[in-house]
């Protein structure tokens, strides 16, 4: 529809100018947006604005000169001059029937759209260590870059989701010493427990298994090697455990990337060399240093410490630029908020690479234009409206597993979806829980379940022969104020997709289902689908059939399943 506005209007200018009453053919970019109060039509063009310095008059004057050369088509009712010039157009109920044709014919690609021109988009997200398993926070990550995934696919993106292990470094490390510590305190030995291990019954747990597999005189082995096989076994049973719990919960990635493989392959002593042959990497009081100041950071950072040992960032240096070298070209992490920091060294890094690759700095695949960082705030957990903390064998968090055993998938995902992920989340486990109007993911669930039941009672009377069609029937008969603004806000789902994918924000998608399943309650309130009059009723089953679809491709985007009865 706002293309179709934004032809009228184009065409209006160019008779404009051929008539003499503009200066110039020059089309400038406009906006078609649409106005806040609907006193002011659907749809509103700010032309007169941005060509007052092309045309050299005063935008109201533009606007009027504009606007006498429109000639109306049956879908517009009036156009109407406001303010410093803004044209606004107020179209007639039936220009919105085509929404339903278009809905029921592209069914599940509804809404989908060619933005994204097929780019190779990469989106790294949840990677948590696998040094135990993946808390509350880690879940809105997950929910979150699973959500970015599927809506940038949905708008024509080529996209990969992966997982970075982090299976290398001290972490790993520390984990190994900690199951060594309990399988020799579960051997006899007098263990002073530090505190900067594990904690945390899984602990005990990995250390009984380590125990079963080894036998109980494993205490005995030398404590180097035997650190080494517990970190191991143990990151591998957590890793084991990491996949299954995002699997149930809706998330699986197309690649595992092991951080350790950076330096099996040499990746990491590779890069470090290169970019000491660059100049980028130089040494300083026997620790080596990347020139990340240079590429906007607050200051250098370590690579290599003076002890020869490498810093996480020497292997996240490697890491990008490796994905990059895949042929990405634009690469998003996700990343809890406490990260902040981070962000200026890995663009550092990206910058670097593209310059010591002979790139120029804006080039496509090396600059920092092409990597993107979403923070995820805190989420505190709720119970009836007060702070909540849950009993949990995995120590002092929550884990993901104990969010989605107690409310589900379908509630967890909506919820940690429900606000932006860079405000903090208050999430009432009782709420999410409840069969009612003010459980949000119920809310849109049920206007799915509530619309089949129309659709099979329609059957049933014989008014339709089966629930699903591909064209709207009579559509002259949706005249009614609730019956436009759903049409209105079904043909915007395409617009709201392609913000969500613009903005990396996947809670546009939540807030365009919750306004779609309010305007279909006041609907469904107010008028009967199933009516006396046969034309009217099919009409009316062609509008709530689209409503149907529209809310499964948006809950589909958000990893959540759109229920045929509840």
């Amino acid at each position: 529809m706002k293309q179709f506005i934004r032809s009228i209007v184009v065409d209006a200018v160019l008779n404009a100018h051929k008539n003499g009453t503009l200066c110039s053919d020059q089309i400038p970019e406009m906006e078609i947006g649409v106005p806040r109060h609907p006193d002011h039509g659907d749809f509103s063009a700010n032309i007169a604005m941005v060509s007052a310095k092309i045309q050299k008059m005063p935008p109201r004057k533009i606007a009027e000169s504009i606007v006498s050369e429109i000639r109306l088509p049956q879908t517009i009712e009036k156009v109407e001059i406001a303010g410093p010039g803004f044209i606004n157009f107020f179209l007639s109920g039936s220009a919105w029937h085509p929404v339903v044709d278009q809905v029921l014919s592209e069914d599940e690609q509804y809404g989908s759209s060619d933005l994204g021109e097929n780019q190779r988009v990469q989106v790294e997200f949840v990677s948590a260590n696998p040094t135990g398993p993946l808390h509350v926070g880690h879940g809105r990550g997950a929910a979150v870059g699973d959500a970015v995934a599927a809506i940038l696919s949905f708008a024509g993106y080529d996209v990969q989701r992966e997982y970075y292990i982090n299976d290398s470094g001290r972490q790993i490390r520390t984990l190994g010493t900690s199951v060594w510590l309990r399988v020799c305190e579960k051997s006899g030995a007098d263990i002073d427990f530090p505190e900067d291990c594990y904690q945390g019954d899984y602990i005990n747990d990995l250390a009984d298994q380590v125990i079963e597999i080894h036998g109980d005189q494993f205490y005995r082995s030398d404590e180097t090697d035997a650190v080494m096989t517990c970190a191991t076994f143990a990151a591998r049973q957590i890793l084991s455990g990491i996949k299954e719990d995002l699997e149930n919960f809706g998330v699986v990635f197309d690649c595992w990337f092991s951080e350790q493989s950076l330096y099996d392959s040499g990746r990491v002593q590779s890069a470090i060399d290169h970019f000491k042959s660059k100049d980028i990497v130089y040494e300083k009081d026997g620790a080596l240093w990347f020139r990340t100041e240079k590429y906007g950071d607050e200051k250098d950072r370590v690579v290599v410490r003076n002890n020869g040992l490498t810093t996480y960032f020497a292997s996240d240096i490697a890491y990008h630029k490796e994905k990059f070298e895949r042929g990405f070209s634009r690469v998003i992490d996700v990343w809890g908020a406490d990260h902040h920091g981070y962000i200026k060294r890995i663009e550092a890094a990206i910058e670097a690479a593209g310059e010591a690759a002979g790139q120029s700095p804006d080039a496509a695949g090396y600059g920092k234009d092409q990597f993107d960082v979403i923070l995820v705030r805190l989420v505190n957990l709720l119970r009836d409206g007060k702070p909540f903390q849950m009993s949990t064998r995995a120590g002092e968090f929550v884990t993901l597993k104990d969010i989605v055993d107690e409310v589900g998938k379908d509630a967890a995902r909506f919820m940690f979806l429900s606000r932006s992920y860079d405000s903090g989340l208050d999430f009432d486990l009782e709420l999410a829980k409840q069969k009612n109007a003010d459980n949000p993911v119920y809310y849109v669930q049920y206007v799915h379940a509530r619309i089949t039941g129309i659709l099979l009672k329609a059957v049933d009377q014989g008014f339709i022969r089966e629930i699903d069609f591909n064209a709207g029937q009579h559509l002259a008969h949706l005249t009614a104020p609730e019956e436009i603004q759903l049409l209105k806000i079904l043909g915007s789902f395409r617009e709201n997709v392609e913000k969500s994918a613009k903005t990396l924000h996947p809670h546009v998608i939540f807030t365009f289902l919750m306004s779609l399943a309010s305007a279909f309650h006041g609907y469904y309130n107010k008028h009967k689908v199933i009516t006396d009059d046969g034309d009217l009723t099919l009409a009316r089953l062609s509008l709530v059939l689209s409503v149907k679809k529209v809310i499964r491709n948006g809950l589909t985007l958000l990893g959540v399943s759109a229920p045929e009865r509840m």
